[in-house]
């Protein structure tokens, strides 16, 4: 594959890495998992517009309430520590990759919806 066909799926190939992930790390039985990745599974294959929208923006206010979980867990330390000082760099990054690869994907589709509805209204 070439890259040029990957690129514009990248924003979907990273939540599909970080779901992989999410259900390697916790039980292989795991539903919530398993059920998230069939469903990327079939926005990656299916490229449809609304769900495309849909995931973006429920992925995009996930990460900001993981935002809220970082700081409170950092909040639990009593001084700015070795540990506290990799969980804000891993974690913020993280977090920001997350909420960016969401912006995109967010971004892609409603640009994708727009082109869709300005196509329909010049043939009518």
């Amino acid at each position: 594959m070439k890259f040029k066909t990957i690129k514009p799926l990248l924003p979907e190939l990273f939540i599909l890495a970080s779901l992989l992930y999410y259900w390697m790390a916790s039980s292989w039985l795991n539903p919530i998992a398993i059920t998230l990745i069939v469903i990327i599974s079939f926005q990656i294959l299916k490229q449809k517009i609304v769900s495309g929208i849909i995931i973006g923006f429920i992925f995009i206010l996930l990460n900001l309430y993981m935002v809220l979980a970082l700081i409170s867990e950092l909040s639990e330390f009593k001084s700015v520590t070795d540990s506290f000082k990799i969980m804000l760099l891993v974690g913020s990054f993280y977090l920001g990759i997350n909420i960016i690869s969401g912006s995109f994907m967010l971004i892609k589709y409603i640009k994708k919806a727009n082109a869709k509805q300005i196509q329909e209204t010049t043939i009518s």
